[in-house]
C-alpha cells in the first residue's frame, strides 16, 4: 500500500484575471533570454492579437583581460523581436492555435525571431506538433509552447517563489522554513525531556490555560479533571512518538496458555501518594486493593502479572518544560494542552522474576479471577 503524502494541488491559472494572467506570463519572460526591452502591449487594448512584445540582446560580450565581461563599443542593434500572446483558457486545440498564428499581420512576420504562445491549459502533442510546424512554415527561428505544466514547473523553482505566492498565495520557501522551525521546536523540546526529566519519577502536567492553578475548583461534585486541569503522573521516558506516563497499573492474571487473563480493575497503583501529589484526596480504598492483592498473591507465580496502561503525549504538544517546579511541586512542571484522549498502550506482563511473559489484553480471553468494579 503507497503511503499518503502532503503534494499541493494543481494551481488554478485560469482563474485568474486575464490581465493578471498576462502579467504572470511577462513576469516570468524576464528569466528566459537576456532582453533589451518588454513591452506590454496587452494592456493598451491595440496590441494586434498579442500581448507582449519584446526585443532579444544581441550584442556580443567580449572578454577583458581581467576576466570581466563588457559590451563592445559598437551601436547596439535593435536586437531579435519576440511576440508572446496570453490565452486564459481551459482548453486550446490544435485548429484554435493554427488560428492564433494566422492572425499575425503579413507585414509583421518577416521581422519576427521567436513566439511564445502561454495558455492555463495543457496542450496535446498534436496540438504542439501542429505549433512548430506552423511556426516553421512561417518563417520563425524559435517557437514555444507554455503550457499549464510548464508554467507550474518554472513557479516551483525557487528563484520564483515570490511570484508563485503573488498570484497563488501559496510559498514553497515559507512551508519549508515553517517545517524547519517546528522540526527544530520538536528537537529542542526531545533535548529539554531528555536532560531534565527522570524515568520513573513524578512530574506535573499543567495545562497553561488554566488560571485557577494550584487552587482545585470548590466543587467537589465535579470530576478532578474539572476542578483543576493539572495532575501528578509517574514519566516513564521517551518514545519515538513522544513522551510516555503510567496511566493505570493493576494486578493482573495470565493464564499459562498466555491467553487467558484478567486484572483488578477496582485498584491502580498508578495513582500517587499525598507526599508525591499536594492535590491527592487522600481517599484510596485501601481496602480494595488489600482485596485484589490477597487474590493475586495466591496465584501460581508464573501467573501473577501487571496490567498497565500507558499514555503518550506528543512533542509537538508540549508548551514548555519547567525543570525547577514551585513550592507546591517541586518536580519538573510540563506545560501542555490536555485532551483525555491520548493514545493508550495496554502492557500485561509476568515479571521476569517469575519467568517474564508478555500477552495482549484481548478483551474476549478475559477470565473472571478478580471483583469487578462498581461502575460495572
Amino acid at each position: 500500500m503507497a503511503l499518503a503524502t502532503k503534494t499541493i494541488g494543481p494551481l488554478h491559472l485560469e482563474d485568474l484575471e486575464p490581465h493578471r494572467f498576462e502579467d504572470l506570463v511577462r513576469q516570468l519572460l524576464y528569466d528566459f533570454k537576456v532582453w533589451r526591452q518588454i513591452e506590454a502591449t496587452g494592456r493598451s487594448g491595440s496590441d494586434d492579437g498579442f500581448d507582449v512584445r519584446a526585443w532579444e540582446q544581441e550584442t556580443p560580450l567580449v572578454e577583458q583581460v581581467d576576466g570581466t565581461e563588457e559590451e563592445e563599443d559598437a551601436p547596439l542593434a535593435p536586437g531579435r523581436l519576440w511576440l508572446v500572446q496570453c490565452k486564459r483558457e481551459r482548453t486550446v486545440g490544435p485548429g484554435k492555435l493554427a488560428g492564433y498564428l494566422d492572425d499575425i499581420p503579413e507585414e509583421e512576420r518577416g521581422r519576427i525571431y521567436g513566439v511564445i504562445f502561454a495558455a492555463a491549459c495543457d496542450f496535446s502533442k498534436k496540438a504542439r506538433d501542429v505549433f512548430l510546424a506552423k511556426c516553421r512554415e512561417m518563417g520563425f527561428a524559435e517557437g514555444h509552447l507554455w503550457g499549464k505544466a510548464e508554467i507550474e514547473d518554472m513557479l516551483f523553482q525557487p528563484k520564483n517563489d515570490h511570484l508563485l505566492f503573488a498570484y497563488t498565495g501559496i510559498s514553497l520557501q515559507t512551508r519549508r522554513r515553517t517545517l524547519k522551525s517546528q522540526l527544530a521546536s520538536i528537537l529542542t523540546m526531545k533535548r529539554k525531556a531528555k536532560r531534565h526529566l527522570d524515568e520513573q519519577g513524578w512530574v506535573l502536567l499543567r495545562d497553561p490555560d488554566d488560571k485557577r492553578f494550584p487552587f482545585l475548583d470548590e466543587d467537589e461534585t465535579l470530576p478532578r479533571y474539572e476542578r483543576g486541569r493539572w495532575r501528578v503522573v509517574r514519566y516513564l521516558g521517551l518514545a519515538h512518538d513522544g513522551l510516555r506516563f503510567l496511566g493505570a497499573r493493576h494486578f493482573a492474571y495470565l493464564a499459562e496458555d498466555g491467553v487467558g487473563w484478567d486484572y483488578a480493575e477496582a485498584m491502580n497503583d498508578a495513582h500517587p501518594h499525598r507526599h508525591d501529589d499536594p492535590w491527592c484526596s487522600g481517599d484510596e480504598d485501601h481496602e480494595v486493593r488489600s482485596t485484589a492483592w490477597g487474590i493475586w498473591e495466591k496465584l501460581p507465580k508464573h501467573c501473577q502479572a501487571w496490567y498497565e496502561i500507558a499514555f503518550v503525549i506528543p512533542l509537538d504538544r508540549i508548551v514548555a518544560i519547567d525543570e525547577i517546579g514551585d513550592d507546591w511541586f517541586s518536580g519538573p512542571h510540563l506545560f501542555v494542552h490536555l485532551t483525555n484522549s491520548e493514545t493508550a498502550y495496554h502492557h500485561l506482563e509476568v515479571p521476569p522474576a517469575y519467568g517474564q511473559r508478555t500477552a495482549f489484553p484481548n478483551k474476549e480471553h478475559r477470565s473472571v479471577i478478580f471483583p469487578r468494579s462498581e461502575k460495572e
